[in-house]
């Protein structure tokens, strides 16, 4: 294809250059000129950009793309059996476990090689997990430490924090989602004293892990908490407890490359991995984690799968969930749920044949921070359900002081407008002097939004930010680096042990003569001191992408969202960017943009849900 023709369609966004340049050069590889394979490679090529692990190609009846200024179909593509035979000729193209650059399976999805391999890690380190079950479990001991986490649940009430724990005993998968609130932390405590205080006379190793750096720090910190919510004799003590960490150092990164030290032939030496804020996870490296965590150990994956997907492809914790649709158990499950709970449980038709997956996967179901009288709840779960208009009237309502609707300034008043709530929110940690205090009192206040750039954007909302500081006098002028300043490091540094997700706040530094050191807070509230000429990738973070906000809760919000309509405006956008605010968030929108998103939902093309659920091979 010329660059004459693909021109108007790189300049209407419809291609990137990467798109175009695979396009050409999965054609030459294939030794043929075949328009039909070039925009099929170009399409895939588009649809790894946005997240997806694949390209329908049963989209193809959508799909005309028009050369405006040469008035004629640049692209129209054939039916989709027809398209599909012809690439079914390409040299280049194979089927599922075939060693070609493309594979296109028998449902029309095709596939960039490595991500059709990651799926099929991911989709068989599941199912085969799934359809296990521990056979050495001592089954009264085991119903008496249940007893002692749960002593007060009548017979005919399930406690689904109960059901997790049950589910984590009985298999080596075990998926746990629930929105903010739910009590994930608490389980996740509650499953380390099942298995820490069980297992007292032999060595048990456990891995806690998370996607981020701050992810992992709160994990470990959520954990210490909910166990002092445990009944004493099920507590496990403070420095018996295992320390988090991110995926990338659990697994031993190697600087410059995808691979990492732990895999399929260096297994990881734990006897259970317990992942938290899994809906963050790729694809990629959701398949290397599974890979890499022994077959015989115990594999827990707890999030939200309502949440937004990960950043890079692929949308696992959804895809594993059977995200919107509600799933019974076996009646296997039932049995021995009801003989050691004496409770009674939903059970699915046998004869129905669903996968065993349906065992493995809890939803927390119960809020114990959003009750029914919360307005952030109470939205949260409109938007979650689609009812764009329930949500608005909810958060317009006077009855909820926590949750409020503010019609968006134009941008040349955003400053005006912001100016009371950024001195409001941020003046307490600039003035504080403890360390460990400044970064409690950050955590107080956070603006979020869903764009990068623009006007609305937190690039312009952080220059915004700094000015009306600045011009308040409580931090200093004309200076890169300054006291108080808030970083977000954006790129993992193995040799500075940050990760992508860290925050640091730069303050003087009294065993240096106060010089200015870039401070970080670990979970355990201990302090990490570096020189800010050290950091390489980062960004100030007074406001920041409701992406980067995932894993992350803060006292209070301002969620300003787009001007006008863009793909990013999401349901799971919404949701999320919500339930970041533990006591107050004010949502600044226009209201037509805000129902169109609540009605958008985000869609990653993949096998990987067909494949677990009985729809796919």
């Amino acid at each position: 294809m010329n660059r004459k023709e693909m021109q108007p369609l790189l300049d209407e966004g419809i291609f990137r250059e990467i798109d175009i340049h695979f396009g050409r050069f999965i054609t030459r590889l294939s030794g043929e000129d075949n328009p039909a394979l070039f925009f099929a490679a170009a399409f895939l090529s588009r649809a790894a950009g946005e997240g997806n692990i694949c390209f329908d190609l049963s989209e193809a009846e959508r799909i005309t793309l028009v050369a405006k200024g040469l008035k004629k179909d640049v692209f129209l593509p054939p039916d989709t059996e027809t398209w599909l035979k012809i690439l079914r000729s390409c040299s280049v193209v194979g089927r599922p476990g075939d060693f070609t650059p493309l594979i296109l399976d028998d449902r029309y999805r095709l596939y960039l090689y490595r991500y059709w391999q990651y799926e099929k890690w991911v989709a068989d380190g599941i199912r085969t997990r799934a359809g296990w079950k521990r056979d050495k479990i001592n089954w009264s001991v085991f119903k008496e430490r249940l007893s002692k986490l749960f002593p007060n649940v009548g017979e005919n009430n399930t406690d689904w924090q109960k059901t997790a724990v049950f589910v984590s005993v009985l298999k080596p998968l075990c998926v746990i989602s629930g929105g903010p609130g739910t009590g994930k932390s608490t389980v996740i405590s509650m499953i380390l004293s099942m298995f820490l205080r069980q297992n007292m006379k032999k060595e048990l190793s456990v891995a806690l892990t998370a996607p981020t750096g701050k992810a992992a720090s709160r994990m470990r910190e959520a954990i210490s908490n909910g166990m002092k919510l445990l009944p004493s004799e099920c507590r496990i003590e403070e420095n018996a407890l295992p320390m988090a960490s991110t995926i990338h150092r659990l697994l031993g990164a190697i600087p410059g490359s995808p691979f990492f030290r732990y895999n399929a032939e260096n297994l990881l030496p734990y006897h259970l991995v317990i992942v938290d804020e899994a809906s963050m996870v790729d694809m990629a490296l959701m398949a290397k984690l599974i890979k890499a965590v022994p077959q015989d150990a115990g594999l827990i994956l707890i999030g939200d799968r309502d949440q937004l997907a990960s950043v890079e492809a692929g949308a696992v914790l959804a895809d594993i969930c059977d995200t919107g649709q509600a799933h019974d158990f076996s009646m296997d499950f039932a049995k021995k749920y009801l003989k050691i709970t004496g409770t009674r449980i939903d059970t699915t038709d046998e004869k129905e044949g669903r996968p065993g997956i349906q065992d493995c996967v809890i939803q927390l179901k119960k809020s114990y921070r959003f009750g029914a009288e919360s307005g952030i709840g109470e939205a949260s779960r409109a938007v979650n359900n689609g009812d764009g208009e329930l949500a608005l009237s909810i958060i317009k309502r006077k009855k909820y002081k926590e949750i409020q609707w503010r019609h968006i300034p134009a941008p040349n008043l955003l400053s005006r407008t912001l100016k009371e709530y950024v001195i409001k929110g941020y003046k307490d940690y600039l003035k504080a002097e403890d360390p460990i205090e400044v970064f409690h009192l950050f955590e107080q206040f956070r603006i979020l939004s869903a764009l990068r750039n623009g006007p609305y954007g937190v690039s312009a909302l952080n220059l915004i930010v700094e000015k009306i500081l600045k011009d308040e006098k409580l931090i200093s002028s004309g200076k890169v680096w300054y006291r108080g300043r808030p970083v977000l490091i954006t790129k993992n540094d193995y040799n500075l042990r940050l990760f992508n997700g860290d925050i640091g706040i730069i303050l003087p530094d009294p065993d240096s003569g106060n010089e200015l050191r870039a401070f970080f807070l670990s979970g355990e509230e201990k302090l990490r001191k570096l020189s800010p000429i050290r950091l390489s990738e980062y960004q100030t973070v007074y406001a920041m992408t409701v992406h980067k906000s995932q894993g992350s809760e803060f006292g209070r919000i301002i969620f300003v969202l787009p001007d006008r309509d863009t793909p990013v405006m999401t349901r799971e956008l919404i949701y999320t960017g919500i339930t970041r605010a533990k006591n107050g968030v004010e949502v600044w929108g226009k209201e037509e943009l805000f129902l169109k998103g609540v009605s958008r939902r985000t869609k990653r093309t993949s096998g990987l849900h067909d494949m677990l659920w009985g729809k796919g091979s």
